[in-house]
């Protein structure tokens, strides 16, 4: 490397020390943090609040033998394959693949309907579905003017109202995703398979599915990411129950680091969460035979 190149490597060092030093401090800090907490028996109360001791694989060794921790374990899983992998992902492409040949009006209101789910904060959204979902909710309401019995949704059907609500909220991102790789589809080779005689599910299944092979993955391993990580949205609408029917590993995370106060075994839990979307993600990159 000769003298110009050197200089040039070491002013881009430079001007990326800032971005590189608040990496540091914001993102790998707490991550460092998170894996040596859940190794030890750090409390917001007690003797442990005041100095905390390394207890090796103890709260992992706990967790295991928790069959709360199994239960959240399956529903986490639950809810993830209903409202992320079924839900977000195959309405939000059925909408963008609709849409793909409608005019720009169309497309333009349909988006804003679909995307006002999407910037709702997720308390609103919340509040907006126990409104609709309650016994004496909008649901109900339209039920019984048709003379039909009334349901208690919440309690009923927990599971599948928090699915139901994460999925309006998180479809549109889904959407825009795959409204922008469906754009970039070669018109003409759609063109060429339909004078060929294809049908358009044919052309659906070996022409587009292929071509935006990589968009469905990225999309995939997002949703993901963001329905393991929901708290707010459960908790608002069921806390977690009735019993623990709704009780997903965030849910019980909470209430072991900040209900029963013990950190240390909390962090442990989101170790696990972070294992199972790190497994996800791998999982979906393999299958769909995706290079990274």
């Amino acid at each position: 490397m000769n003298t110009a190149s050197r200089a040039i490597t070491l002013r881009s060092i430079f001007f990326l020390l800032p971005s590189w030093i608040l990496l540091l401090i914001f993102f790998i800090g707490p991550i460092l943090l998170t894996f040596y907490f859940s190794f030890t028996d750090l409390a917001l109360t007690g003797a442990q609040a005041q100095q905390m001791a390394f207890v090796g694989f103890d709260n992992f060794i706990e967790m295991f033998q928790d069959p709360n921790f199994r239960i959240s374990v399956t529903k986490t899983i639950l809810f993830l394959f209903i409202s992320a992998i079924i839900g977000q992902q195959v309405l939000g492409f059925l909408l963008a693949y609709l849409m793909k040949e409608k005019n720009t009006t169309f497309r333009r209101i349909i988006g804003i309907v679909v995307i006002a789910g999407w910037v709702t904060p997720e308390i609103v959204v919340a509040f907006c579905w126990v409104a609709f979902l309650n016994d004496s909710g909008t649901l109900n309401a339209i039920l019984q003017s048709f003379g039909l019995e009334t349901i208690t949704w919440l309690y009923t059907f927990p599971l599948i109202s928090v699915c139901v609500a994460n999925i309006w909220h998180g479809t549109a991102f889904s959407m825009l995703v795959f409204q922008a790789s469906l754009d970039d589809v070669p018109k003409t080779i759609e063109e060429a398979a339909m004078i060929d005689g294809a049908s358009k599910l044919q052309i659906l299944i070996r022409i587009i599915l292929p071509t935006v092979k990589g968009s469905i993955v990225t999309n995939m391993i997002l949703v993901t990411l963001q329905t393991l990580g929901v708290f707010t949205l459960i908790y608002a609408m069921t806390g977690g129950g009735p019993g623990t029917s709704t009780q997903t590993l965030p849910i019980f995370m909470y209430n072991q680091a900040f209900v029963n106060y013990q950190l240390g075994y909390g962090t442990a839990i989101s170790l696990v969460l972070l294992l199972i979307g790190v497994i996800a993600s791998l999982f979906y990159i393999r299958s769909m035979k995706v290079q990274i």
